[in-house]
């Protein structure tokens, strides 16, 4: 079968290899139906940070069908249609024990410590997959990992009633929190990104207000009423500078961004404007939730969607999307072309 594998910083290969083994007990197998490119994805071929094992399957937003099932495996039946979980974890050390999977101590991803999405056919443990509604189209369902990362991000940034929100970075995560906050928030939600198309695509399905990153443009936009709640999904440094400098005293900056390099931060400021800075990383229990929301959401999902592309075309896509190209927030790899 074709696959899509990582072997170094820099180095992604399209191969056919072998297809995965019948499962064994507990596992299922599952023919891939879409896969999303995630902004760590591109970190992971640009930096190496997170190659665990080489070469491996890349991927770690898709959904597909149960195609077989191992021993003892419950909850599944070979045609159902399913997302994955990404999270590979240990659940035994005190973040597992105590609900925060998210945080465990020996936490890897799909993709990583795992065999991938970025293929025609995969074998999980049954436990890393969740029923999926049938009728959605897997363009949508591909991101419903993502989503249950913006879920978990807008949680941690628990915006106070009424208040605005200020999102930097109209990527997938962003994004995907415009579209929560548009539809469980009752106050205005402002959306920033250097890509104007892409910040096009964005407020046009969310009906968020697109503004620069400027004091000028937020106080405008704000008419006056105080900044409390922004939400950094860029990782940029001087991006989450600049937004330290927007909130007003007693607001709330959530990161959920994945950058590089350092951010220098006077404590002082911190202290005497009561701000608070939240860390946001992957999901607790929210992937559920996210997709028992893809019927609602599913056109506004497929609305969001930047390209779709099959496996050979995920080494210029990955090209494309670390230069700055796309007019929308989610490339989907279709592994197979019907």
């Amino acid at each position: 079968m074709k696959a899509v594998r990582l072997y170094a910083a820099g180095d992604l290969r399209v191969e056919d290899i072998a297809p995965p083994s019948v499962p064994r007990a507990g596992e299922a197998r599952v023919t891939v139906s879409a896969a999303g490119i995630c902004g760590s994805d591109l970190h992971n071929f640009r930096t190496g940070a997170w190659i665990s094992r080489s070469p491996s399957v890349a991927g770690h937003e898709f959904a597909g069908r149960v195609a077989a099932v191992g021993e003892g495996v419950t909850g599944l039946a070979v045609g159902d249609a399913v997302v994955a979980d990404s999270r590979v974890t240990c659940g035994v050390c005190a973040a597992c024990r105590g609900g925060r999977p998210n945080v465990c101590e020996k936490l890897g991803f799909v993709g990583e410590v795992w065999e991938g999405g970025f293929a025609e056919e995969v074998v999980l443990p049954a436990s890393l997959l969740i029923k999926a509604p049938d009728g959605v189209d897997p363009l949508a369902l591909a991101m419903a990992e993502p989503l249950a990362v913006a879920l978990h991000a807008i949680k941690r940034l628990s915006a106070p009633a009424g208040s605005s929100v200020l999102i930097a970075g109209c990527g997938p995560i962003g994004g995907l929190a415009a579209l929560i906050l548009a539809e469980r928030h009752d106050g205005p939600v402002l959306v920033a990104d250097r890509n104007a198309d892409r910040a096009g695509r964005v407020a046009e399905v969310t009906g968020a207000r697109i503004v620069d990153l400027s004091a000028e443009a937020v106080v405008g936009a704000l008419a006056g009423a105080p900044l409390l709640a922004a939400l950094d999904a860029t990782g940029h440094p001087g991006v989450i500078g600049t937004l330290l400098d927007l909130l007003s005293p007693g607001g709330t900056l959530a990161l959920v961004g994945i950058g590089h390099g350092s951010l220098a931060i006077d404590p002082v400021r911190l202290v005497e404007r009561e701000i608070a800075l939240v860390g946001c990383h992957a999901f607790t229990d929210e992937l559920p939730e996210a997709v028992a929301l893809m019927p609602a959401f599913e056109d506004r999902l497929l609305a969001l969607v930047d390209e779709t592309i099959d496996l050979d075309g995920v080494p210029a896509a990955y090209e494309r999307l670390l230069a700055g190209r796309s007019m929308g927030l989610k490339t989907i790899i279709k592994p197979r072309s019907a």
